[in-house]
């Protein structure tokens, strides 16, 4: 029997992909005023939609969130849209896209949001600086979150879940991942709360698997995603045991059969290592996306081996759009600037060209 790699179809959850070659959610900050998406925005996807799936950028469940500063939300009736010219630039050549429903927590700042309080699970800020239109700051202390204020962030995904339907979507990704808020819950440095939402892992885990629910209440298991990172320290994040962390949310999201659990596997910093892809794997059965540096070789031996089924790229699509005919045709990847991946305007952005 012949072994799957990068270029075989795939049945994820209820799509069929044309290969396992997933187009990861990048943050590239080209959004309109009010966190709009635009005609340029339609256009990058678009170039890149030979992709098995795209996953769009981390996009705001709830006005007031914002953690960059031009990046989009699903929260207003203008935002489902600008969307809705993403989504039908991706099916009129025949591509398929879900949305990354995200709350950013303590990494968002006041002067990012009509000066809004920041909220987490506890009031313990980020180290270092974050961007905003008054120049580099510090980030604020959050304010910690009431137990009874939560039911207000779960209502908030559920309705970014129904936007993301009406502006076209073939699913949603929750981001639980690289130190927002869902992740913010999920691992015990930044969790130092008590009661229902703290303490054990299961209490931990609760908010990240109660918005999964809800999620699920509005698309059905076989639309949508989760989005992990254990091992990433990105956003002053740590885990004091990445590996019991993992398996256990990966028990419980194939409980609730849905369509893929995909897994970044490193650190952005390498400041934590560990194995978290055996025991993902252990948990979840189903769907299971690798993320983190992978190579062509590596990503069709991890899918010939069945350790993953597909592998989402990530900075390579910046500047490889038509990427899946690279692989196929083996021509080196075009390394991206980094000095456009947050810049507004076209330039590092839907300028580069196809070559194979």
């Amino acid at each position: 029997m012949e072994r799957n790699n990068l270029l075989s179809p795939l049945k994820l959850g209820s799509l069929h992909l044309a290969n396992r070659v997933i187009m990861a959610p990048l943050t590239r900050s080209r959004a309109d005023q009010n966190h709009v998406p635009n005609e340029m925005m339609a256009d990058y996807y678009a170039q890149r939609a030979s992709a098995g799936l795209i996953i769009a950028e981390a996009t705001m469940v709830m006005k007031g969130n914002s953690a960059f500063i031009a990046e989009p939300g699903i929260y207003s009736q203008e935002q489902i849209v600008g969307w809705k010219k993403v989504t039908d630039a991706i099916h009129k050549v025949g591509g398929k896209i879900f949305l990354q429903l995200w709350h950013g927590g303590r990494a968002c700042h006041p002067n990012l949001n009509a000066s809004q309080e920041t909220v987490a699970p506890s009031a313990i800020a980020i180290d270092g600086e974050i961007h905003t239109p008054q120049g580099k700051v510090a980030h604020v202390v959050p304010c910690a979150l009431k137990d009874e204020e939560i039911p207000g962030i779960i209502s908030g995904f559920t309705t970014a879940a129904k936007n993301a339907k009406q502006a076209g979507f073939d699913g949603v990704e929750v981001h639980g991942a690289n130190g927002y808020l869902l992740d913010q819950f999920l691992r015990d440095s930044a969790n130092k709360r008590s009661g229902p939402y703290g303490g054990s892992l299961q209490n931990r885990a609760r908010l990240l698997l109660e918005v999964t629910d809800a999620v699920v209440g509005v698309w059905g298991a076989d639309r949508v995603g989760v989005r992990l990172s254990p091992l990433n320290s990105y956003n002053s994040m740590k885990d004091s045991d990445p590996q019991e962390l993992t398996f256990y949310v990966a028990q419980q999201l194939s409980q609730r059969k849905i369509a893929y659990l995909h897994l970044m596997r490193g650190d952005f910093f390498a400041l934590q290592t560990g194995d978290v892809v055996t025991v993902a794997r252990e948990g979840f059965p189903g769907v299971l996306i690798g993320n983190m540096g992978y190579s062509p070789d590596e990503a069709n031996a991890a899918i010939g081996t069945g350790l993953m089924d597909a592998i989402s790229f990530g900075h390579h699509y910046v500047s490889n759009p038509d990427l899946v005919a690279c692989i196929e045709k083996k021509i080196p990847f075009v390394e991206p600037d980094a000095s456009t991946f947050y810049s507004p305007g076209p330039k590092g952005y839907i300028d580069y060209p196809k070559r194979a």
